[in-house]
């Protein structure tokens, strides 16, 4: 996955199209990420001796990779990523649109 944990990706697809969060969590074995802010859920809660009234509290569900892109810190765009060798040999992420690398 080229997307790691503390990116900020924008929605291209969804319900939540458009916004932008920083990435929380990553599962890289499903091919989802949680972003804040970004396909909160509500949870029910039943009643336990901490909480004896129950509640109803809310949750950030995970998101599928392909649809989100990260945002591009020259352009701030959606940008693509790919993968290039730097000079000392290490694998390093590079944006499409304008060439910055990530790492």
């Amino acid at each position: 996955m080229r997307i790691k944990k503390g990116d900020k990706v924008v929605v291209i697809a969804g319900r939540d199209k458009g916004k932008e969060g920083i990435v929380q969590l990553v599962h890289p074995k499903h091919e989802r990420v949680v972003v804040e802010g970004i396909n909160i859920r509500k949870k029910h809660q039943k009643p336990s001796q901490q909480n004896p009234e129950g509640s109803i509290i809310d949750i950030y569900a995970p998101i599928h990779v392909s649809n989100v892109a990260i945002v591009d810190p020259k352009t701030n765009k959606p940008t693509r990523v790919r993968m290039e060798v730097n000079k000392e040999g290490r694998k390093v992420r590079v944006t499409v649109a304008s060439g910055t690398q990530l790492d």
